[in-house]
């Protein structure tokens, strides 16, 4: 249970089916946004009759990223820590057979491999996977997209800031850091993506597009401070129109908009001397960068 939209209808429609017997596990990768661990944790233990029981992975997690800068490999070793971590939960909690998810029909189609081509990317829930596995996969969602899943969530009762929140990759921030998985790179990413999500709601445009988010460049440019020279890094802001995330174009957010963001980024966020936006959709470019 990430807190996501996916997962949460996923965990509200099992709990539906089996009741108690369902316990949800929230990981804590270290690759979450601000706040994100707290407030996912609040709002289920307060707002719903789930059974949470959190595990603090940070350290392995990124541990298991150091050195890694290929996206792919990045993608398999996350996903490969979050089963070797739910089996870990599995055995304390007794005879666990199933483990659900909410692996959505994007997802498998960017995973698979068709007619001899490469997959797009390995999602951390279908191509992360080892092909072994202890439990044993229950995915109500599989073959539905995006909007579908949202009106299952809100035919299952669950609140509006539940289910209408924008997709977050399951990989979390370590696949909108460009390159290697460090603390002071998950550092900058944190802060340049909070002043990004405020201000979409601020200016009202959070609801108005598909997904907004921050992308940590693997580059450093030149630029001026006073009088002196500074040499630091780039972020990326990527904002989306979509239905179904199968196909994707750039949002035009306004100016003035992307004026604030970016100046508060620059001033607000040590490091960051440049900020630019992403013009890309998809196909060709896909949503996340990674």
């Amino acid at each position: 249970l990430s807190g996501g939209v996916d997962s949460s209808v996923t965990a509200a429609l099992v709990h539906r089916a089996v009741g108690d017997q369902l316990t949800c596990i929230y990981v804590n990768n270290g690759l979450m946004r601000t706040g994100e661990t707290e407030s996912v944790l609040r709002f289920f233990r307060q707002k719903s009759d789930l059974h949470v029981i959190d595990v603090d992975a940070v350290a392995f997690f990124l541990d298991e990223l150091k050195g890694v800068v290929d996206p792919e490999e990045k993608r398999k070793r996350i996903g490969l820590g979050f089963i070797k971590i739910f089996e870990e939960e599995a055995r304390k909690l007794g005879d666990v057979k199933y483990l659900a998810q909410g692996t959505l029909y994007p997802d498998v189609i960017e995973s698979v491999v068709f007619r001899g081509k490469a997959p797009i990317k390995s999602h951390h829930n279908v191509g992360g996977l080892p092909e072994r596995m202890r439990l044993d996969l229950i995915e109500p969602l599989r073959e539905l997209f995006k909007d579908e899943v949202r009106e299952l969530g809100q035919e299952l009762g669950l609140p509006e800031e539940a289910v209408m929140r924008q997709p977050f990759p399951g990989p979390g921030l370590g696949i909108r850091i460009m390159g290697e998985v460090t603390g002071e790179r998950l550092h900058i990413i944190r802060q340049a993506d909070v002043i990004v999500l405020e201000e979409m709601k601020k200016s009202g445009w959070y609801h108005k597009v598909w997904q907004s988010f921050a992308v940590l460049l693997p580059i450093q440019t030149v630029g001026v401070m006073g009088d002196s020279r500074t040499y630091e890094h780039v972020i990326a802001i990527r904002s989306v129109d979509s239905r179904d995330a199968m196909t994707a174009d750039w949002s035009r957010l306004p100016y003035d908009l992307l004026g604030q963001i970016s100046n508060r980024i620059i001033n607000e966020v040590r490091g960051v001397n440049r900020v630019v936006f992403d013009i890309s959709s998809k196909p060709p470019s896909t949503i996340e960068w990674e």
